[in-house]
């Protein structure tokens, strides 16, 4: 467990899909946030049993929402659903065998979810809605961004030039501080953000 700012705190774990060749690393990170009275997981994998001091965390203020930021990121977003009885969000396609049993209320860019969390479009055509969370001025990544080895990068994609990179130079708008991602080191400044913008994309 590690926290990133008042009211907002992540887990990391081995993803247990996770096999040599992968383009990510085997650790992910998990996100825990509590705005507008309300307490969001975000891309959520289950720690094991044995992880009593994490699910003591979780049990002390209860999620009452769960969002899924990217179709194949839907991870254990079913068992928050029916543990806690939170409200459930995500994309509205997903990849074939891996559709949650939950059905999800859509979140598409420009979207405010429970607690003033804000979706945001990364310019990838890839159904991924990175999050902005104004009570922490954090913006959280599913995949859009990634930190192999520590070193902020944008995940490469198609259109690089011509879409991504003006879909996030205009989250340099937003007052945030913080900006979190899933693989690799989970958190970063604004400074590193910037910084990753004028590098070469990761691809893998």
């Amino acid at each position: 467990m590690r926290d990133v700012a008042p009211g907002l705190w992540l887990w990391r774990q081995p993803h247990p899909d996770w096999r040599e060749g992968f383009d990510w690393e085997p650790e992910i990170s998990s996100w825990c946030v509590e705005s507008g009275g309300e307490v969001a997981v975000l891309d959520p994998l289950a720690p094991p049993p044995t992880a009593t001091d994490l699910w003591a965390r979780l049990n002390e203020r209860p999620p009452t929402v769960a969002v899924v930021l990217k179709p194949d990121h839907v991870r254990d977003v079913d068992l928050f659903v029916r543990w806690y009885g939170a409200r459930a969000y995500g994309p509205w396609l997903y990849w074939s065998g891996d559709a949650p049993k939950t059905e999800l209320e859509p979140v598409e860019p420009g979207d405010e979810l429970p607690g003033g969390l804000r979706a945001l479009d990364d310019g990838r055509y890839r159904m991924e809605t990175p999050l902005y969370l104004p009570e922490q001025r954090a913006l959280v990544f599913a995949d859009g961004l990634t930190a192999p080895g520590g070193l902020l990068r944008v995940w490469g994609s198609r259109r690089h030039e011509e879409r991504v990179l003006p879909a996030l130079r205009a989250m340099l708008e937003l007052p945030f501080e913080h900006v979190l991602v899933s693989h690799g080191e989970p958190v970063h400044t604004r400074a590193d953000f910037e910084t990753a913008l004028e590098r070469d994309p990761y691809e893998g």
